[in-house]
Parts: structure tokens; sequence; C-alpha cells
């Protein structure tokens, strides 16, 4: 059977997904991972932890589909159905699987947890199912085999998931004979919005080849550019493209695959050696939140300081209380000393330092929400802008710690050039 041929479904189960508490990112995942071979997903599902729901999505999807991924419903818990569900739906039983009770006794032992009975619940899988290894969490993946249709049961969490997919990908490449033909090159950039985006390679490249797909995943606060082709023979193309699209956007682009603007800063600042600080007011530490979420941060990262209040503006970082008192929190004044004190705690090579108005009170005529002071820079070379995100809190909030972090690899770089969004949001 052909790759194009070839239906697949999803069906995600879980009351935290239909009742907003989890947003649904696995099911894009998944479609991702698929589309490496040039597969798509013909149908998608959702259902809460209802017994009886599921089990009829189950048999119907399995009846319609050559593979039924199944996401979530693998945990512990006594609203953890899927194993149970889809025993049922095949007539064949649930039994402790010995490859799913090592696996639990070795990832117990590994933590030095004791073996309890809501754990050996995960190691109930139905009859016959055989397991797929999840090389991070306690739940064993499993599929079994429903009429024509292949049910594969996967982890709700998303780096279990991500990790199971390696396995699963690989798999079905063989099962199909097929390998993963469609090349996917993704473009990760800052400061362009999708529409302005599209919109600038339309107006640039009225002569974008057929054979290389162009797509976006618009995100916070990065924007992906994604350039697929399905032959080898296309890749010649994608790469003229990529080049067009390097000449325009430029410096825009941080990198290729999942890199992320912190991850882009940390290697600049140890190719050269240098260490970075943090002061941060409206951001509440945020912009060192996303450094160390990389492995290995501490090499270039020492320090972060989060100075909410001006009294610990002026104690930790030594903010004058006078130009606290005469120009605000939110003020080149301060937020250069900002960054000046956290260089001189910190002992570091450069600093990012913010304060603003995230809202949705707290502006003023002067200083409306969304109005934000950042610096960047060394003790030589400090600069500082007012820009205005006048977006809720927790997006203005994502947006200024990239922004202070896109600043800093600009200067790494030695870039001139302003970005585009400096015009948009500049006061």
């Amino acid at each position: 059977m052909g790759a194009t041929e070839f239906k697949v479904q999803l069906l995600l189960t879980g009351n935290e997904i239909m009742s907003g508490d989890t947003v649904d990112s696995n099911s894009a995942l998944i479609a991702r991972r698929l589309a490496e071979l040039d597969i798509g997903v013909y149908r998608k599902v959702t259902v809460g932890d209802d017994r009886d729901l599921l089990a009829r999505e189950l048999s119907s999807m399995a009846e319609q589909a050559d593979l039924l991924i199944v996401n979530g419903g693998l945990g512990p818990t006594i609203d953890d159905l899927t194993a149970e569900v889809l025993a049922q739906v095949t007539g064949v039983g649930v039994a402790e699987h010995p490859e799913a009770v090592a696996h639990l006794q070795q990832w117990c032992a590994g933590r030095r947890l004791a073996l309890n009975a809501a754990n050996m619940k995960q190691a109930l899988l139905p009859v016959g199912a055989d397991i797929i290894a999840n090389t991070i969490g306690s739940a064993v993946g499993f599929e079994l085999q429903v009429g024509k249709c292949r049910v594969i049961c996967t982890p709700g969490v998303p780096g279990e998931l991500a990790a199971m997919l390696d396995l699963i990908v690989a798999d079905l490449a063989r099962r199909l004979q097929r390998p993963a033909q469609r090349s996917i090159l993704r473009l990760q950039t800052f400061g362009l919005g999708e529409s302005s985006a599209q919109q600038m390679i339309s107006d640039a490249i009225p002569d974008w080849p057929p054979e290389v797909e162009l797509g976006f995943r618009a995100g916070a606060p990065q924007l992906e550019i994604k350039l697929s082709v399905s032959n080898s023979a296309a890749l010649a193309a994608r790469q003229h493209c990529r080049e067009r699209l390097e000449q325009l956007f430029g410096d825009h682009i941080i990198g290729e695959g999942d890199c992320l603007l912190a991850e882009r800063v940390l290697q600049l600042l140890r190719e050269r050696g240098a260490t970075l600080t943090t002061a941060e007011s409206c951001t509440g530490g945020l912009i060192a939140s996303m450094l160390t979420r990389i492995p290995g941060s501490s090499e270039a990262f020492h320090a972060g300081f989060v100075t909410y209040a001006n009294a610990v503006k002026h104690s930790v970082l030594g903010v004058d209380e006078a130009v606290l008192a005469s120009d605000g929190a939110v003020s080149e004044p301060v937020v250069r000393q900002m960054a000046l004190g956290a260089l001189q705690r910190a002992g570091a090579d450069y600093a990012i330092a913010v304060s603003g108005i995230a809202g949705p009170d707290g502006g003023t005529p002067d200083k409306p929400v969304g109005t934000v002071w950042l610096a960047w820079g060394s003790r030589d070379d400090l600069r500082s802008l007012c820009l205005r995100w006048p977006v809720e809190r927790t997006l203005f909030q994502t947006m200024v710690a990239a922004a202070g972090l896109d600043m800093i690899r600009r200067l790494l770089l030695g870039l001139d050039s302003e970005p585009r969004y400096f015009s948009q949001r500049r006061v």
C-alpha cells in the first residue's frame, strides 16, 4: 500500500484536554512526524475520560483506518482507561505484560520508589499487545491489531510521546517499505509576523517553485518557516529558496530545526568564552528561565536577578533611589542602572535588563500598559530602547523576554541593522 493511500486517524483522550486545562500539542507533533513519510492525518477525534464514548470511538475509528494512534490514558489513575477499553473492544481481556512489569520495576528502582498497585495498573495491557518502549516515563506504549487496523497507544506526556515517535516512525517506514522521502527544512525566526512574512515572500519571490511547499507555524515568540519537498530531485530548488529567504529576512533567522533564541544566545556566548546575567522586573525571571531550560547553560549563564519592587532594585542592584523617584521604575536611567548593577554583582560580560508595565493595570497616559524599557550589552557598550507591546500580560512577558535575548544575539553577531519590530514597537 502506498503511503498516500494509507489512512491514519488520531484519537486523543483526557478530560483535561476537553476542559482546556491542557492544550493539545501532541496531535501536531504526531502529524509533523508522519509527514516525514509523506503521510497525512485523515481524521482526528478528542474525547474525555468516558468509558462508553471511548469504546465507541475506538471501534468506529479502527474500522475506518489503516493506522489508529491513541494518545493519552495510559497512566496509573482510575481515569486512565485506554488499555482496558481497547481490550474490551477487541474482546481479549487484560493481563500483566512481563515486559511492562520489568520496565516498571526498573523505572521505580532508578528513582528509589516502591512499585505500588497504582503503578502496576500500567502493566495491565490487552492480551497479545506488543510493547513500545518508553525511555522516559513509567507507562509503556503498546500496539494491537484490530481487524485491518493497527492500533498504537501512546502516552499523553509530550516528552514521552516525542521519544516514542522515533520508534513508531522508523517501524512504520519499514512496514510500508518506504523510507522517509519527505524532507522538511524548518527555519526559526523572531520578529516576523505570519501574514507579513507571507506577503514579503509573495512580493519578493513571485516565481516560487511549486515543488517546494511553503508553510508556517506561528507561535510565541518564534515563527517557523517550513520548506518541504517530496523527493531528492527538489532539494536543489529548496536550497535556492532558502538562499532567497536568507536574503529577504536576513538577521531575523535564528537557526534551523528546533533552535530557540536562548539556545542561540548561549551558543554565541560559549564561542566567545563570555557570560551573561539578567536583571528582570516585568518578566519576573522569564529570561533566566528560558536560558536555564537549555542543557549546559551554566557555562555561560551564572546569575539572574528578579527585582520587582523598587526597594529591591535599589538594595540588590544599586539603582539610585532618587532616580526611581524622579523617573519611575519604567525608565531608561533605571533599566540601565539595573543592567550595570547586575554586571557588577554577577561579574558577567553581558547583561539584559527589562522594566515595564505588563498590565492589565498600572498604565498611565505617558506610560501605557505594554510599555517596556530594555537595556542590553556590556559595561563599555550598553544600549537601551523603549518598546510597546499592547497585548495580554503573559504574551507581553514572553515577547519582552525574547526581545531581550534577540538584542544580545544581534550584539554578539555584530549586526547593525534594526529588526522589523523596532519600527513597529518603538516608542
